[in-house]
């Protein structure tokens, strides 16, 4: 029965949950080694391409490009697939409120202070068109027993925790800057005490809920992918605020708090 519902009846799906595993691994591994995915802090470091040569566009333009996908998937499959179950309500209703939120964070909340190279762009649009389609995932699991141990419940319960604590430190965030700044600072309140980025962990954990939510093969493998690839993010984040100020706190370590 668990077989079953982990691995709907698709070969693309369980192919592409592998793929997205790896890619998503080698991702964190090629972060903790130098090679960064160019935006933010990291924009124009790691790369053999200059600044100058590269086809640009605001990091805020570029992150509603990036997220208004994902909400607009979430928001079609209560269209698409408008009765099938509590448990695919919840996963809809999660992808809608998780990306709806990033989405409203990119216009309102975050103060951005540089660009995103167009290849970036592309590169993280194409990898995040690939790898988001829970719910038509979740749809090939109508008809299939239920899994033996229902998950839904903590999951509700976790990605709650997660989507509210990843906005309570994006806005922290956001606080550093004042109109118009554009350097960085060192991150203070909430968790930022005890790790540089608390907004990964958080965003970890909410992608875990969805995964409790939805129980598939899919899922699991796009979180676990997620969470390796912000453990690599958040190491190569530490390493630059350590290397950047003389006075950030060497015990504050990258994204559990007291273990990595």
């Amino acid at each position: 029965m668990l077989l079953k519902y982990l691995f709907p009846p698709s070969l693309f799906f369980t192919a592409t949950s592998l793929l997205t595993l790896a890619s998503m691994a080698n991702g964190g591994l090629s972060e903790v080694r130098g090679k960064h995915v160019q935006y933010s802090k990291f924009f124009g470091v790691g790369s053999q391409a200059s600044k100058a040569s590269q086809i640009t566009l605001s990091t805020r333009a570029a992150m509603v490009i990036l997220y208004t996908p994902g909400f607009l998937n979430g928001v079609a499959s209560f269209l698409l697939f408008p009765d099938e179950g509590f448990r695919f309500l919840l996963l809809k209703s999660a992808i809608t409120i998780h990306f709806g939120k990033r989405v409203f964070e990119a216009l309102f909340i975050h103060k951005y202070s540089g660009n995103m190279g167009l290849d970036t762009l592309i590169f993280i649009l194409v990898s995040y068109l690939i790898s988001r389609p829970f719910c038509y995932s979740q749809h090939l699991t109508q008809g299939v027993p239920e899994p033996p141990v229902d998950l839904k419940y903590p999951g509700i319960v976790l990605f709650l925790v997660g989507v509210s604590g990843n906005f309570y430190h994006h806005y922290l965030l956001s606080k550093l800057r004042g109109k118009g700044a554009k350097e960085y600072k060192i991150p203070k309140g909430g968790l930022f005490a005890l790790v540089a980025c608390p907004h990964y962990l958080f965003e970890v954990l909410g992608f875990w809920g969805i995964t409790f939510i939805s129980q598939t093969l899919y899922t699991f493998s796009f979180t676990l992918g997620s969470t390796l690839y912000l453990m690599g993010r958040s190491y190569a984040t530490r390493r630059w605020y350590l290397s950047k100020f003389e006075d950030f706190p060497e015990g504050v370590r990258a994204m559990i708090p007291y273990i990595f």
